[in-house]
């Protein structure tokens, strides 16, 4: 087969919608570097692969060994998502993967919601210049959200310029072509000198969604889905909307498509993920509602258990409840995020919904479906937050008894508007509340989590027990930890087990 009709294959494959697998049967070997790439995605991608695994195979000859790499993964788990996807395509291209920063290509995945996560990168990338400095074939990457942000890249091109490659969130599809670049750039343009090979590719927007490339999961029974990207929220203290752009869904039919894929790959969880999943579908030519879509995942043979976060209460539906009462695969779980239980406070985070909204949702979720855990996310020291707006937060902690949340101290956050509010609450006050807040949640957790001591629940074995060999480690439908003994066998495997004893924030189980 020619390299012309590979190329136009895997065009044919994507304007179809054929499943990806038909990608794998694909031999990059046989595709001509030498002409053209293809202008369409993800054929283009493709290309970039041959030719980058020709580099890679070349610079190893050069070292002796073959080329390792390391990724870093800041922040949430559409974060981890993609840093599957960067794995998947540099093993793709000959890399040897490696626990160990000290690699030949390390990435950082960066995240951007709080700028203590922006420190903790640089800091890092000092201990890596260090470890360039004594590996000539060493390459550094950063992609991620703190790249979207002009300021942050600037620092870089002048205080880092050890850096080889940079991109942000929008063009992450692009890898395979970036690294090419970055390794020609870098081995083969005549000029190692550092900082004249960093390539910076930086997209404002883009409307474009592919998914069709190769990604290596962390677990082989569960996995992450993308379906849809941004926010169009714009919370007052949160920079999401301006780094990872508008709310764009991806169809359904591929997703769809992509988990009978990984079903077939003996995946039996999913996780359906975006910024908020409640509003997935609003802004296809052919709308569809979140709870449709997760109906549709349901008929898929094999998939016995479906995630989803996160979720947003101003577009929680009484459709999606409904969609979860009578499912057998959703899982018993909503994160469903509070952030302040002032009405006022909500209004200065612009979050669209008040106190009695609230509560009255997860009135409505308990009365549909009793044994759902309930999680949240809470801010304490939000601008112009007051001892009464911080009681109204702990009231709903004690009507709602959270099955668990994570509870945050406001910090300031460079671009968003709450940055420049008034009344920017005294760091010691904030510190007290966020200790009241800490004890009240973990008590009522502890208390909850007695109510299934001496039950039998399905428990899926995600791991052997990291503490102890002799368990396994597992997870119930309501998302809690159990340990039991067991063996690797287990691993993948949904188990009725007794849970013998609740340990507070864990379980000690045993199989039925």
């Amino acid at each position: 087969m020619s390299a012309k009709s590979i190329r136009h294959n895997l065009y044919d494959i994507y304007r179809k919608g054929k499943p990806k697998e038909m990608y794998k049967e694909i031999d990059l070997d046989q595709i001509d570097v030498n002409r053209e790439p293809p202008a369409e995605e993800p054929a283009r991608q493709y290309y970039f692969m041959k030719a980058a695994k020709a580099y890679v195979r070349q610079i190893s000859g050069r070292k002796g060994s073959p080329l390792t790499f390391h990724v870093s993964t800041f922040g949430c788990q559409m974060n981890a998502r993609d840093s599957e996807k960067l794995t998947g395509i540099l093993k793709e291209i000959g890399y040897l993967p490696t626990d160990t920063e000290d690699a030949d290509f390390v990435i950082y995945n960066t995240c951007t919601v709080r700028e203590n996560a922006n420190n903790k990168v640089y800091g890092r990338l000092g201990c890596l210049n260090g470890f360039q400095k004594k590996n000539p074939f060493m390459m550094i990457g950063l992609c991620g959200c703190m790249m979207q942000e002009p300021a942050v890249v600037e620092k870089i091109r002048k205080s880092y310029r050890f850096v080889d490659l940079i991109f942000g969130t929008h063009n992450l599809y692009k890898f395979a072509e970036l690294i090419t670049a970055a390794l020609e750039s870098r081995f083969l343009s005549g000029t190692q000198k550092k900082g004249d090979s960093m390539i910076v590719d930086i997209w404002e927007g883009t409307d474009k969604i592919v998914e069709d490339l190769p990604n290596q999961r962390k677990y082989p029974f569960k996995s992450g889905v993308n379906i849809m990207f941004g926010c169009n929220n714009f919370c007052s203290y949160c920079i999401v909307p301006y780094v990872r752009g508008r709310e764009r869904s991806r169809e359904p039919e591929d997703i769809i498509r992509e988990i009978k894929t990984l079903a077939a790959e003996g995946v039996v969880e999913v996780m359906l993920l975006g910024q908020n999943v409640n509003s997935y579908g609003k802004q296809l030519e052919r709308p569809i509602s979140f709870a449709q879509l997760l109906q549709k995942v349901e008929q898929i043979p094999g998939i016995e258990r479906i995630r989803f976060m996160t979720s947003h209460p101003k577009d929680l539906s009484e459709e999606l409840i409904e969609t979860m009462k009578n499912s057998s695969k959703i899982c018993r779980h909503l994160h469903l995020p509070l952030q302040s239980g002032s009405s006022a406070i909500l209004k200065q985070m612009n979050r669209n919904y008040t106190k009695e909204q609230y509560l009255k949702l997860v009135d409505k979720l308990r009365a549909a479906i009793p044994d759902i855990a309930v999680t949240t996310d809470i801010i304490v020291g939000f601008p112009g937050e007051t001892e009464a707006d911080f009681e109204e937060t702990m009231d709903v902690v004690r009507r709602v008894e959270f099955d668990s949340a994570f509870t945050f101290l406001y910090s300031k956050r460079t671009g968003t508007p709450a940055a420049s509010m008034e009344n920017q609450v005294p760091e010691e006050v904030v510190k007290q509340r966020f200790d009241r807040l800490l004890k009240e949640v973990q008590e009522i957790a502890a208390k909850k989590a007695m109510r299934y001591q001496g039950s039998v629940q399905k428990v899926l074995i995600e791991q052997i027990n990291e503490q102890d060999a002799s368990l396994v480690t597992g997870r119930m439908s309501g998302n809690s930890v159990v340990h039991l003994p067991g063996t690797e066998d287990m691993i993948g495997t949904i188990v009725d087990v007794y849970l013998a004893e609740c340990k507070g924030f864990y379980y000690i189980g045993e199989v039925r």
